[in-house]
């Protein structure tokens, strides 16, 4: 089956327990800022993303309560800005993940668009891009 893509209003956070999560952070991990801060603190583990030692472009995880957290490394410092090809280029590692952890479910905010200040128009486009072709729902949550 194809993509599903949807937009809904409500807390990511209260995402069904098979769906895996998302968002983006900087390469230092600083996450002291808006949803990547909630990340951190319902999460944690943030010994575990550093020995994983994900380079700009890549994508960390963790696994909790059966379900995959994925950290979608865009940037290099928490005060610079991603880039669109930097975002691409962790969205298509976070596929592969995804493929490869067989996960069929999939929530996340308008990543790359708070505070990183990117156009949502283009990245539902990107997202949609890269997963055309999967068996995966994707749900993005707005507050």
């Amino acid at each position: 089956m194809p993509l599903i893509f949807r937009e809904m209003h409500g807390d990511l956070f209260s995402a069904s327990s098979i769906t895996s999560l998302a968002h983006c952070v900087s390469r230092d991990l600083n996450m002291s800022k808006g949803i990547a801060m909630l990340f951190r603190d319902k999460f944690g583990q943030i010994n575990e993303l550093q020995k994983q030692n994900v380079p700009v472009g890549g994508c960390a995880y963790l696994t909790a309560d059966d379900r995959c957290i994925f950290y979608l490394v865009t940037k290099e410092r928490y005060f610079y800005k991603p880039t669109m090809a930097t975002l691409e280029s962790s969205l298509r590692v976070m596929r592969d993940l995804c493929i490869q952890h067989n996960i069929r479910h999939l929530g996340m905010p308008r990543i790359g668009c708070g505070l990183d200040k990117l156009d949502w128009n283009k990245v539902s486009q990107l997202i949609q891009n890269v997963f055309k072709e999967d068996d995966i729902e994707i749900t993005i949550y707005t507050i």
